[in-house]
């Protein structure tokens, strides 16, 4: 059966996913004003079939997966989404089944998040397949938060909680028969589904300094907030908030704690808090059904972030994160 040209495509399923300004992905630009008094915020990532998720991955958690990175940043630059762009460049064998399924999660993930589509473009990889996703969000002018504006004494904060997707793909590579089947599962929808902190916004434009979300693990991400700022930090690893699913997967191989702090894909946010903000970041998060924990402090020095064990043993990790190069 032969299949849609472009146009067709775009028609079919992305067209209803557009949004104002989108003319109805009709035209080849769109436009986005920011509200009075705002900013807009402008992030993009791109994940590949075999490198970011398994080609064999359900079309819909891959949708999930490619709109959620780039919400997650929005989320730890205090941005609000209001649109996105999209490339999606598809491999020889792709097929409108698989295409349908791929729209039908990225409206139900565009929808729940107040995102929709404001454009982009299709075409063939000639190799894996490429999704790319340029996000935007807007702020009170002047209230994105930086990476690098910690100081000496802010506590560090990170939000839900750590290692479940680095542990998710762990499994997916060397599953263990030995794990319960409800842990196992936990760990392995981290991975297929990152989760927008988005209801962390408010807390995070009232009280964090600094902020990122934690894409490439905890220890390399928390050492790209502070390298060249002269700070370093001192991490309580028995503070990092671990899921009952990562608790029982590390139970069984401790050698799990290295991978849960330096894996990726958690898309949790880490932030700096002045030690008088603390105590209400804290509480607002857990108001907002986005619980925060923190894992340590932000120090004078020039050497890498300190993490040490539940029985203050230096800490040291063959990979500090996950690595494209």
């Amino acid at each position: 059966m032969a299949r849609a040209g472009e146009e067709a495509l775009i028609a079919r399923y992305f067209a209803p996913l557009a949004g104002p300004g989108a003319e109805g992905l009709r035209d080849d630009a769109a436009s986005l004003t920011p509200r009075p008094g705002h900013d807009l915020v402008v992030t993009a990532d791109a994940i590949v079939a075999g490198v970011h998720y398994f080609p064999e991955d359900p079309p819909g958690s891959i949708a999930v997966k490619a709109l959620g990175v780039n919400l997650s940043d929005l989320a730890a630059k205090g941005a609000d989404p209001r649109g996105f762009l999209l490339t999606l460049a598809l491999p020889d064998d792709w097929s409108e089944a698989w295409l349908a399924a791929f729209a039908e999660g990225l409206g139900a993930a565009s929808r729940s998040h107040g995102c929709p589509l404001l454009g982009g473009d299709t075409v063939r990889s000639g190799g894996p397949a490429l999704i790319g996703v340029t996000a935007f969000g807007e702020v009170p002018a002047g209230a994105m938060l930086r990476r690098q504006a910690a100081r000496a004494g802010d506590r560090l904060c990170v939000s839900g909680t750590i290692g479940d997707a680095a542990l998710g793909l762990a499994l997916r590579l060397a599953p263990d028969p030995g794990l319960e089947a409800t842990h196992r599962d936990a760990l392995l929808d981290r991975y297929l589904h990152p989760r927008p902190r988005q209801g962390l916004i408010p807390a995070l434009r009232h009280h964090a300094r600094a902020a990122m979300d934690i894409s490439d693990g905890l220890v390399g991400d928390l050492g790209k907030m502070l390298a060249g700022t002269g700070l370093t930090a001192r991490i309580e690893t028995a503070q990092v908030p671990l899921s009952a699913a990562a608790r029982a997967a590390i139970a069984r191989d401790h050698g799990r704690l290295s991978v849960a702090l330096t894996g990726g894909d958690d898309y949790e946010i880490l932030c700096a808090v002045p030690p008088d903000h603390l105590a209400d970041f804290l509480a607002e998060a857990e108001e907002a059904g986005v619980p925060a924990t923190e894992i340590g402090t932000v120090e004078t020095g020039d050497g890498p972030p300190r993490f040490r064990d539940a029985e203050g043993r230096a800490m040291a990790f063959a990979s500090a994160s996950f690595s494209h190069f």
